[in-house]
């Protein structure tokens, strides 16, 4: 596959993740036991830190972004599977988390050997 085209995928399943986040946290079904910016500021603020390095695309913050995501996949499948009223949200996450995943990975794993 071509490098600029995984990176693109990347990106835009980034931003895909990032916006139905705080779609989902704000507008979408907010939650009702904690304040809506503590819930932001604990799911969004990890996917920020490599923000910067994956736009640049730099290998490293690909790769612990293609981390990072797992983490998103298993929310998206808890709540998927716990709450049949958000079942679309949690699968939607699992989506755009699974192709961010394996679209930064193999961004990284095609990089040119020294």
């Amino acid at each position: 596959m071509n490098r600029k085209f995984l990176l693109a995928l990347a990106i835009f399943s980034f931003f895909g993740l990032f916006a139905l986040l705080m779609a989902w946290n704000t507008v979408l079904a907010p939650s009702t036991r904690f304040p809506v910016a503590l819930v932001l500021l604990v799911s969004i603020t990890p996917l920020l830190l490599p923000f910067r390095g994956l736009l640049d695309g730099r290998l490293k913050s690909c790769t612990w972004l293609s981390y990072l995501s797992l983490f998103y996949f298993v929310h998206g499948v808890i709540e998927a599977y716990a709450n049949p009223l958000e079942r679309h949200l949690g699968l939607a996450e699992v989506v755009f988390s699974l192709i961010l995943c394996f679209s930064a990975g193999f961004y990284v794993y095609t990089a040119p050997k020294n």
